[in-house]
């Protein structure tokens, strides 16, 4: 048996995974005990029941839908997350990245608009691959969310409802009773409303390599934004701060949020679960892309020496595409200077919108050539008519309608896939600093097409390449590095 994790449908795998107890598998699967009717871990401590009283289940959405409740004891619903179902970011990965993005709110038809598929063709699609449809998906992400916060904040229950997106307070308690059988003040247990900010933690999937993200992130900060101080990365909204800490100690891996709302504002705890998922690419098929990319000869001694590393994805989809055009052909300092002049333009933390950027003069705004000025209006205006660049958005479409603009290039698109959406196979064409990495490794030079030639066998896990050349080109360079940057 593998560490890529059993499906639902392979009885004797999960069984075996269970009777072991083995917590690799926990978020791939839950198990459904028929004669007791709740659903658990394979890796819960309780006695392993009999293979004629289990059934399987593709995520706690399906168990539930089934009728089951989830164990008080081995809490499912707070297991790392399953991993994403398809490198090739496939419509059911999509759509369940969307829907922890939050776009679940909007409701179904919006999200399969989103996705290019019809509302019946999404439930067939989720069906089949997580063994519920989309509205069952978005129902637990919400109890999930309000299961996290009844534990671990003492926010008043109605507010705990609202902040998990829930339109009404019976409604939240429906859909709460259906999945543990109690009450959300049953959960409580009578503690008190209590301050506004939000903390919770959010298991992760090991093994987990959060320092090169924090690295990255402090070197690609979007000033008034986005930055990293004291171990955790900091964002800012006009409703909230979110502070996102990776923390791995005593064989666990976590990332502890927090949410501090500004006055007037609830704390979107969903949106700040969707923003450490997307920053620290808490998704990743993490054992199937580390044994794939450990069994390469050239990439196998820096697998073996950050086992576990991520895709850093960028905290906005809009600031980070802007952040990567400007980071065209030059440092990563230089950069963050453009980023803060555009910045001071702005009225809301970060840069202007897409709707103000596309008429502004940047040239003498910020100092930038009239390439360079015209590239990002273009993509200003693209986004501003509709360009998705949100996590989840179909990286072959977003890649072709960047290419379509004028001063974007094939590694500029390819970059904004790989750390906005977040792409597992985007490889940044003819990337210098890859290149630099790849001949340490070797030592011979070597050409940008022959760079890229190279990457074909690492397909269809290139993105996690990338980041492993390029931390090894950063440790080993650290005062010339400028991380991934457009050759000329």
């Amino acid at each position: 048996m593998t560490t890529t994790g059993p499906t639902a449908t392979d009885f004797d795998s999960c069984y075996a995974a269970v009777a072991s107890r083995d917590r690799r598998f926990d978020g791939r699967f839950v198990t459904g005990v028929l004669t007791t009717g709740i659903f658990c871990r394979p890796s819960c401590p309780a006695r392993t029941p009999k293979p004629e009283n289990v059934r399987f289940f593709a995520s706690t959405a399906a168990a539930q839908d089934a009728g089951l409740r989830a164990c008080r004891r081995c809490r499912p619903e707070l297991a790392p997350d399953r991993p994403e179902v398809d490198p090739q970011a496939d419509v059911a990965a999509r759509a369940l990245r969307m829907i922890e993005d939050g776009a679940g709110d909007e409701g179904v038809s919006a999200l399969a608009a989103r996705l290019h598929v019809s509302p019946r063709q999404l439930q067939r699609i989720t069906t089949a691959t997580y063994g519920a449809g989309p509205a069952a998906l978005i129902t637990m992400r919400r109890v999930r969310l309000a299961r996290m916060l009844l534990d671990q904040t003492d926010l008043p229950v109605t507010r705990v409802a609202f902040a998990a997106g829930f339109g009404s307070v019976r409604q939240f308690n429906d859909a709460f009773r259906r999945t543990f059988h109690a009450s959300p003040t049953d959960v409580r247990r009578g503690r008190p409303a209590g301050p506004a900010a939000v903390r919770v933690t959010l298991a992760v999937r090991q093994p987990f390599a959060p320092e090169p993200v924090l690295d990255w992130m402090a070197l690609h900060d979007i000033p008034g934004r986005t930055g990293v101080a004291d171990g955790a990365v900091h964002h800012t909204t006009d409703e909230q701060v979110v502070s996102l800490r990776p923390v791995v100690a005593g064989g666990t891996a976590e990332v502890a949020v927090k949410v501090a709302a500004v006055e007037g504002h609830d704390p979107d705890l969903g949106r700040a679960v969707a923003l450490a998922r997307q920053v620290f690419d808490l998704d990743a098929d993490i054992d199937a892309i580390d044994r794939a990319l450990g069994s390469d000869d050239l990439l196998a001694p820096l697998v073996a020496r950050r086992p576990g590393l991520r895709i850093p994805g960028a905290a906005d989809p809009w600031d980070g595409p802007v952040r990567t055009v400007l980071g065209q052909q030059v440092s990563a300092a230089a950069a963050t200077t453009m980023m803060g002049r555009l910045a001071a333009l702005s009225d809301r933390p970060g840069i202007p919108s897409p709707a103000v950027v596309r008429d502004l003069p940047l040239e003498p705004a910020i100092g930038l050539t009239r390439q360079r000025a015209g590239a990002v209006r273009a993509l200003a205006a693209a986004v501003d008519d509709g360009l998705d660049l949100a996590p989840g958005a179909d990286p072959d479409v977003v890649r072709e309608a960047l290419l379509a603009l004028p001063g974007i290039g094939p590694w500029t698109a390819s970059s904004i896939c790989l750390l906005t959406l977040r792409n597992p196979d985007a490889w940044p064409d003819g990337d210098l600093a890859l290149r630099r990495a790849v001949e340490d490794l070797t030592g011979a030079l070597v050409t940008a097409r022959e760079l890229d030639r190279l990457a074909e066998r690492w397909r269809p896990w290139r993105g996690y390449a990338a980041m492993h050349l390029w931390t090894h080109y950063l440790d080993d360079t650290p005062t010339r590095t400028n991380g991934l940057e457009e050759t000329p």
